[in-house]
């Protein structure tokens, strides 16, 4: 499992959710984002399924509202 910090999170941010794995590694290129977080994103599981959003990847990610994550269920 990757090694996520608030710093490297920050990076796929504005990423276009959902989005699967390959395309998270694309959009971490093409913005520039560091090495690490370009691994961390290849260590992913890809079964072919977006990820929904930053907390699919990094659970511990910090939202500004917590209650958001849960509105869609």
């Amino acid at each position: 499992m990757g090694y996520w910090t608030l710093e490297l999170a920050s990076y796929l941010e504005d990423a276009p959710w959902p989005a699967t794995r390959d395309e998270l590694i694309d959009y971490a290129e093409r913005t520039g984002a560091p090495i690490e977080v370009i691994e961390n994103l290849k260590e992913l599981e890809d079964d072919g399924e977006p990820y929904e959003s930053i907390e699919e990847i990094w659970p511990d990610y910090p939202t500004a509202d917590d209650d958001f994550y849960y509105e869609e269920e």
